[in-house]
């Protein structure tokens, strides 16, 4: 039996797959959310425990950068480490990837269905491909085409330095670089990155934050506040906030495409993307997306397209467990 894990800064996805054939059936899943616990050993033991099957071989993606067999995750308190797992277990091996990795590695497993398009691009679009993510943190990986085949890799460009490209992006810059040692892509495409443009643009009075909303945000996930708030049209400074992160969004996507000539397709990923679909499909991502001058009509023939299904990174590591245990 295959265990499988998405291990990402808000939730640990937890699930055991059962291979028959090529096909890969789920037995059992569930969800747990990270930061109630001390480390992801203790989430495993909870989860065999409950579930009680047997462990044949694990993987997990976990959002954190992969250094033999080890990775601090970067928006929690834990250190990752394979062979302390495969003895939690009691199994030969475990296997990590980081958490976009492993969402390249579920694409194969997506239908048609699976897929919001944001730009159809070229008939004829073929190459290496991306995969981009916002949720906690952001997310990128990419897949190199070798001819026959796309082969999944991680990065870490979601820590790449911030670049703003017009006068409110480089106020915004400005503002952040008073807060933070390093201004990242992160911190303005992410949940938390939302919640900064928000408050950039609160703070240099760009609009008002009435009392009901600033209520709201203390009670609940602050970001989602601002999206929900933003796609019913109730508060024109979310709007304002919800419309720059998506054009940097977008702009990162570009940016990410070029470095790897992602050529052959670009995927976004992550939490937030599905939960703002109909922003998506405006024309702020694909505008900043393209937007990169004499490459204008290269990034225009790039398939644009979201992922709806929230379990790819979790099929992700369980195919690739298959394919390591073959």
């Amino acid at each position: 039996m295959i265990l499988a894990g998405d291990i990402g800064g808000t939730n640990a996805r937890l699930a055991f797959f059962e291979p028959r054939g090529e096909e890969l059936v789920p037995v059992a899943e569930d969800t747990f959310a990270s930061n109630e616990y001390p480390d992801l050993a203790t989430v495993l033991r909870t989860f065999v425990a409950a579930q009680r099957v047997p462990v044949g071989v694990a993987c997990f993606g976990v959002a954190g950068p992969i250094r033999e067999g080890r990775t601090q995750t970067t928006n929690l308190p834990w250190m990752v480490d394979a062979r302390q797992l495969a003895r939690a277990l009691g199994v030969e091996t475990v296997l990590l990837l980081n958490d976009l990795e492993a969402c390249a590695y579920g694409l194969p497993s997506l239908s048609a269905e699976d897929f919001v398009v944001l730009n159809p691009g070229s008939a004829a679009a073929s190459g290496n491909a991306l995969v981009i993510a916002a949720g906690t943190g952001l997310g990128e990986a990419g897949l190199y085409w070798d001819g026959r085949q796309h082969h999944p890799f991680a990065c870490e460009g979601g820590h790449s330095s911030f670049a703003p490209s017009d006068p409110i992006q480089i106020e915004l810059l400005g503002h952040l670089m008073r807060e933070f040692c390093h201004v990242s892509w992160e911190r303005v495409v992410s949940g938390p990155g939302l919640l900064n443009i928000y408050h950039f643009l609160r703070d240099t009075g760009r609009g008002e934050e009435p009392a009901w909303l600033a209520q709201h945000m203390r009670q609940q996930d602050p970001a989602a506040v601002i999206s929900q708030a933003a796609l019913a049209g109730t508060s024109l400074l979310c709007e304002q906030a919800l419309n720059l992160f998506v054009s940097l969004y977008g702009a990162e996507a570009g940016n990410a495409a070029l470095k790897v000539m992602g050529t052959g397709g670009v995927y976004v990923g992550g939490g937030i993307a599905p939960k703002i679909i109909k922003k998506l499909t405006e024309p702020f991502f694909m505008e900043a997306f393209i937007a990169k001058g004499r490459l204008k009509p290269l990034l225009r023939d790039i398939p644009v397209r979201v992922i709806m299904n929230d379990k790819t990174a979790l099929l992700g590591a369980a195919r690739f467990a298959a394919g390591q245990a073959r």
